[in-house]
């Protein structure tokens, strides 16, 4: 009997160490479970709250968007109100200048990009001859680019029609180191004439730059030459400027000369030729590009013998290249020629050439290394023979003409012969290895 109550006893002792075992693991489980709940918790608020950032984050960046979509629509409103403007001014002006009896001999366009004060003065110089011509020769102002100066300045003239090319377009050039102004330029070139040829609808255009001057018969000159541009197709264009005029190699008002040489500078061009070049104009260096044989195409330019422009632009996008040598000793014009009144038949192709092989052909020949001392010591024309173009360099150098060719043709040569009045009235034909052959001079 006692012994039954001692295993009893036992029996109880061990219920209750398991009992009491198992209500401890039921304790530590409970407290790893609410541990895991409150890290669970936790990382649940961290979410939450990460979230939240997130959607703050990204209302802020929706307001911005909007923001953004809003001032894209201000200033495209702004930019469509902007060519609203400029269309109107150019209607005006049209309707301002261009009197609609009479058909206008060309228009004049100054190109100008920066330089306000430049084309102050060139416009200023245009107006003083032409505000009597204005329906005849109705002024441009083509600006590239933005530059506000330049834009304040041209439409404070209430004579002339404001045009503004706006090009983003990236320039990529086909060298290294190569400057971007020659290709914007050229850019600007075919947009500006394309405008008054196919826009506008004018016949002739007479292209000049911001820093130019001219002459009191600037105009008188392109209007008599304007029925020669029409009507010989062998001319390519007409310019007003001679690149030997400097003062020393200019004396007559009234000669005029073909040349195989594009001079530039103040030259008018007509739309059946701009028809040709427009689609092949040049990525950039589009006065070069013209002077080449397969662009001229044999044809040739009216020159003057004293420049009817003066170039003053010493700072621009050629850094001043022989400014101070050739530039600035230009002599302009000063003489009012009655030009209506010149018979410049002589100047077409049928019979042009006997006209300038009869100058050379009675010019003296001069022969020897000394040439400039025996040309000073004639008293009538003299003619000079080169072998080859360091031949014609070297002869250039000693007279201080231009020295420099391009596609084998010297600057302002005719048949290869460059002609220029040397001290007095003389003048001095530097003559080509082929040019009397050219000529149909024999035995000369």
């Amino acid at each position: 009997m006692v012994k039954c109550s001692c295993d009893f006893k036992y029996l109880l002792f061990a219920a209750a160490a398991a009992f009491i075992y198992i209500q401890m693991r039921l304790f530590a489980t409970q407290s790893e479970y609410a541990d895991r709940l409150a890290a669970a918790m936790e990382s649940e608020n961290r979410c939450m709250s990460q979230m939240r950032l997130l959607i703050d984050q990204i209302s802020m960046q929706q307001g911005r968007i909007v923001a953004l979509e809003e001032e894209k629509k201000r200033q495209d409103q702004e930019c469509r109100q902007l060519r609203a403007l400029i269309q109107d001014l150019e209607r005006k002006g049209l309707e301002k200048i261009i009197d609609q009896v009479q058909v206008p001999v060309a228009a004049v366009v100054v190109m100008a990009c920066n330089r306000a004060d430049y084309l102050e003065r060139t416009i200023k110089s245009i107006l003083k001859y032409q505000s009597s011509l204005a329906s005849k020769y109705p002024l441009f102002v083509s600006q590239d680019g933005e530059d506000p100066h330049v834009r304040s300045k041209a439409l404070s003239y209430n004579q002339l029609t404001y045009m503004q090319h706006l090009d983003y377009e990236p320039v990529h050039t086909d060298r290294p180191g190569e400057l971007i102004a020659y290709y914007k330029i050229a850019r600007h070139y075919k947009w500006a004439l394309d405008q008054l040829f196919y826009k506008h609808n004018f016949n002739r255009v007479i292209i000049l730059e911001d820093d130019m001057e001219i002459a009191p018969d600037f105009f008188e000159y392109f209007g008599a030459a304007a029925s020669l541009l029409d009507n010989d197709k062998s001319i390519m264009a007409v310019s007003s400027w001679n690149d030997n005029g400097q003062k020393q190699f200019v004396q007559d008002p009234y000669a005029l000369y073909r040349s195989d040489f594009f001079p530039g500078l103040g030259w008018m061009l007509s739309k059946s030729t701009w028809d040709e070049l427009s689609p092949r104009w040049p990525k950039a260096y589009w006065d070069d590009w013209l002077r080449l044989k397969e662009n001229h195409k044999g044809r040739q330019f009216i020159r003057p013998e004293v420049c009817r422009t003066y170039n003053f632009g010493e700072h621009g996008s050629s850094f001043g290249q022989f400014f101070k040598q050739y530039l600035e000793p230009i002599k302009l014009n000063d003489v009012k020629v009655d030009w209506q009144s010149m018979n410049l038949s002589y100047l077409t192709e049928e019979k042009y050439t006997k006209h300038f092989a009869s100058m050379v052909k009675n010019a003296r020949p001069v022969y020897g290394t000394d040439a400039v001392f025996k040309a000073s010591n004639i008293d009538g024309d003299v003619r000079v023979q080169y072998k080859n173009q360091l031949d014609f360099e070297r002869i250039a150098r000693q007279f201080g003409i231009f020295e420099e060719w391009k596609d084998g043709v010297p600057r302002t040569a005719y048949k290869g012969v460059v002609v220029f009045r040397y001290k007095t009235t003389r003048r001095v034909f530097i003559v080509g290895p082929e040019s009397l052959q050219q000529l149909g001079i024999e035995h000369a």
